[in-house]
C-alpha cells in the first residue's frame, strides 16, 4: 500500500548544484512504480566527462551506461537496449554522425548530441541525421537533465518502448520488424519475425519446430509442418539478401539454431 501511494506522487531529485538555477527538479516516476529506471547510452571518448554524466544519471533516477567499444557500439546499444541516447560528436575510428545514422536505421530511440563543436552547421547535420537535441560542451548540469527529461517525456509518455536484439552484427528492431547487417535493412513479414524473434532469443539453443509452430499459431495464423518449411525458407532468403547467410542452422528431426 505504501508503494503504491509512492509510485503515484513524484519523488525530488538529490540536490547537488542544481537547486540555485532551476529551483527544485523533480523526475516523474513512471506509472509501473517507484523502481522504474530511464537507461540511457552515454557515447563519450572523455573518460572524465563520461563518469560525470553517468553520475548525474544516477542521481537523478536513470541508469547509464558508458559505450566501451567505440569502434563498434552497436552491440552494446542493442544489449543495453536504451530509452535515450547521449552522443559526442568527435570520436576515435568513426565520429558521432556515423553512429547517429546507424542508430536511425534500426531505432526511434532520442539522441541528444553533447559537443563542443557547436556551430550552426554541425547541429544542422546532426539535426538532418536524426538527432533529436544538441548540446554544447561545456555544458550546465542542470540544462542537461532538462534537456533528458523533456526527450523522455515526448518519447515516452504513450509508453513507447525500445528493444533492439543484436546477434553476430545483426539488428533486430522488434518495433519495426525490420532487421539490418551492415548497410543493409530488410522488412520481415509477420510470421518471419516471430521465427527470428525466437530464435535469436534462445540463440545457442535448438528451438523445436513444435515450439516455433506454436508460436506462429499466437498470431491466429494456421501452421503445420509444411507451412513452417516455407516460413523459415523466405526467412532464410531475407537474411542473404543482407548478407547472412547460413544464419539460420538445420537440426534435422529437432528444429533449428542460431549459434551463440
Amino acid at each position: 500500500m505504501k508503494k503504491a501511494a509512492l509510485a503515484s506522487r513524484p519523488f525530488f531529485a538529490r540536490d547537488f548544484s542544481l537547486r540555485g538555477i532551476y529551483g527544485i527538479l523533480f523526475l516523474q516516476i513512471s506509472a509501473k512504480g517507484v523502481d522504474f529506471l530511464y537507461r540511457v547510452f552515454l557515447v563519450e571518448d572523455d573518460q572524465g566527462i563520461a563518469n560525470g554524466i553517468a553520475r548525474l544519471c544516477a542521481d537523478w533516477g536513470m541508469q547509464a551506461h558508458c559505450a566501451e567499444n567505440l569502434y563498434d557500439i552497436m552491440p552494446e546499444f542493442a544489449a543495453h537496449s536504451p530509452h535515450l541516447v547521449l552522443l559526442d560528436i568527435a570520436l576515435p575510428f568513426f565520429n558521432g554522425y556515423h553512429w547517429c545514422a546507424k542508430i536511425r536505421r534500426v531505432s526511434k530511440v532520442p539522441i541528444l548530441f553533447l559537443s563542443s563543436a557547436a556551430d550552426g552547421m554541425n547541429m544542422v547535420m546532426a539535426m538532418n541525421l536524426g538527432a533529436d537535441d544538441f548540446i554544447a560542451k561545456p555544458f550546465d548540469s542542470a540544462v542537461l537533465i532538462a534537456k533528458i527529461q523533456a526527450l523522455l517525456r515526448r518519447a515516452y509518455d504513450f509508453g513507447t518502448g525500445v528493444n533492439v536484439l543484436e546477434h553476430g552484427g545483426a539488428l533486430l528492431d522488434t518495433a519495426q520488424q525490420t532487421l539490418c547487417y551492415g548497410e543493409k535493412t530488410v522488412a520481415l513479414s509477420k510470421n518471419e519475425f516471430r521465427i527470428l524473434l525466437v530464435l535469436m532469443e534462445h540463440k545457442g539453443q535448438v528451438v523445436s519446430r513444435e515450439m516455433l509452430m506454436q508460436k506462429l499459431w499466437e498470431s491466429e495464423s494456421f501452421v503445420d509442418e509444411n507451412t513452417l518449411s516455407v516460413n523459415v525458407n523466405r526467412l532464410r532468403k531475407r537474411l542473404e539478401q543482407v548478407g547472412l547467410c547460413d544464419f539460420i542452422e538445420t537440426k534435422f528431426g529437432v528444429g533449428y539454431l542460431i549459434r551463440a
